[in-house]
C-alpha cells in the first residue's frame, strides 16, 4: 500500500531547521499519524510523503514559504501593560506563550518578546516562521482510514485523537 488520500500514515521523523537544531521528533514507539489528504499537515510536507510505501525513508526540506510562511513584521504588536492586569505575574516573561484571541474569537498564540512599564510586546508569528525545514525519517505505517476518521478528518486511536 502506498500513501495516498484517505490513508492513515505512521512515521518516525526528526525535524531541523537551518542551523542544524532539532525542533521537532516523532519515534518508533510514538510516532506520527496523519490522515492523508485531509489538510491536516503542511500541503508540501504531504506531497513529499505521497506514493511512499511502509519501510521507505523520507528526506525533504521546505522552504519557509512552504512551510510556516516568512516571519511577517506585522504580526509582532504592542499593547498597553494595563491590558494584563488579571494575568499572574510570574506568566509574563520573555519568550512566555500567551493565549489569545482574534476580533472573531480564534484562538491565537503570542509569544512574549518585550516587557516595559507601560507596554507588552507579542509575536504572533509561527515560532517556525521564516524557517527552512528538514524532514528525514521513516514511514512505519499505513492503513485505510475507517469512515469515522474520514468524517472527522483526523486519525482515532494510537497517534491519533481519542473521543
Amino acid at each position: 500500500m502506498k500513501i495516498g488520500n484517505q490513508k492513515v500514515v505512521a512515521i518516525s521523523y526528526t525535524l531541523r531547521v537551518a542551523n542544524g537544531q532539532i525542533v521537532d521528533e516523532a519515534n518508533t514507539q510514538r510516532p506520527f499519524a496523519y490522515l492523508h489528504g485531509a489538510e491536516n499537515v503542511l500541503p508540501q510536507f504531504e506531497a513529499n510523503l505521497a506514493g511512499l510505501a511502509v519501510g521507505d525513508a523520507f528526506d525533504f526540506k521546505l522552504s519557509a514559504a512552504d512551510g510556516y510562511g516568512e516571519y511577517d513584521e506585522e504580526f509582532v504588536h504592542e499593547f498597553d501593560r494595563q491590558m494584563f492586569a488579571q494575568v499572574p505575574a510570574d506568566m509574563l516573561e520573555i519568550g512566555r506563550i500567551l493565549p489569545m484571541q482574534d476580533q472573531y474569537g480564534n484562538p491565537l498564540d503570542g509569544e512574549i518578546v518585550e516587557i516595559a512599564d507601560t507596554k507588552i510586546v507579542l509575536d504572533f508569528n509561527h515560532p517556525l516562521a521564516g524557517e527552512e525545514l528538514h524532514f528525514v525519517g521513516k514511514v512505519l505505517n499505513i492503513r485505510e482510514a475507517s469512515t469515522e476518521e474520514m468524517q472527522h478528518g483526523h486519525v482515532h486511536g494510537e497517534g491519533g485523537v481519542n473521543h
